[in-house]
């Protein structure tokens, strides 16, 4: 007797899926799971170390300042440390859209909306909390899918708040570099769909090692993995090397 097994239509999952989230594919549903049960008793931006309340309102720092998006200064908003476009390039529904992607008036569309319309290994990676944090929704939108670079010469984009933006290129506060370090890493050995460039790599494995991570960050990195499913090995390597 042969047996035969039906396979149902589904999104595309390539062979060379993530290896890294693969319980979750709600963008919305990861920033409320980071909000009620990773951030709960330590609701503080990432980049400005500004407080923010249980509706996401923050309190910005004495002399912060922004000029522009200046109405998404007052809220935090959950960024992509590795931004989604610069791993969503990698897709073919991002470059060119796919036949999923019409609106109700016909017209086709790409990019984010058509990557996470149409390939459940995109969502994947787009709800990956290890690569989410909270930002004042102003620096989130300054810093765009720039690269992370040493910029010394370059004066603070913020005021008060040391962040670097210069050209296509940002210095982030050195009390962040340890973890943005460790989140590149993640999300290149994670997902075979993003490799980082030579300099961006160097420099990252440089801040891995220069920057040991926080007893927050250790804390962080273990709530996510008991709600997600996968440990970010990279970071929880360097929180035993430290003793966290």
């Amino acid at each position: 007797m042969r047996f035969f097994i039906l396979l149902a239509p589904c999104l595309y999952l390539s062979s060379a899926s993530a290896a890294g989230n693969t319980t979750n594919d709600s963008f919305n549903k990861a920033k409320r799971m980071l909000s009620t049960k990773v951030y709960w008793d330590h609701q503080v931006t990432f980049y400005c170390a500004a407080p923010y309340d249980e509706k996401g309102n923050i309190h910005l720092p004495a002399g912060f300042e922004t000029a522009t998006n200046q109405r998404r200064a007052s809220k935090i908003e959950w960024e992509h440390v590795v931004p989604a476009e610069n791993f969503g390039r990698n897709f073919k529904e991002w470059r060119e859209g796919a036949p999923a992607c019409v609106d109700k008036r016909g017209k086709t569309f790409k990019a984010r909306h058509c990557a996470e319309k149409a390939n459940l290994e995109y969502r994947y990676m787009q709800a990956d909390m290890h690569n989410l944090v909270p930002a004042i929704g102003a620096v989130n939108a300054a810093r765009q899918n720039y690269n992370f670079a040493l910029l010394p010469h370059a004066p603070n984009t913020f005021g008060s708040c040391p962040v670097k933006i210069e050209g296509n290129r940002v210095e982030p506060p050195e009390s962040t570099r340890g973890m943005i370090a460790r989140t590149y890493l993640y999300m290149q050995a994670e997902y075979p769909r993003y490799k980082m460039g030579k300099p961006q790599n160097q420099l990252m494995q440089a801040w891995n090692k220069t920057y040991p991570p926080t007893p927050w960050e250790c804390t962080r990195a273990r709530r996510i993995a008991k709600i997600q499913g996968n440990m970010n090995k990279i970071t929880e390597t360097r929180c035993k090397e430290v003793g966290l």
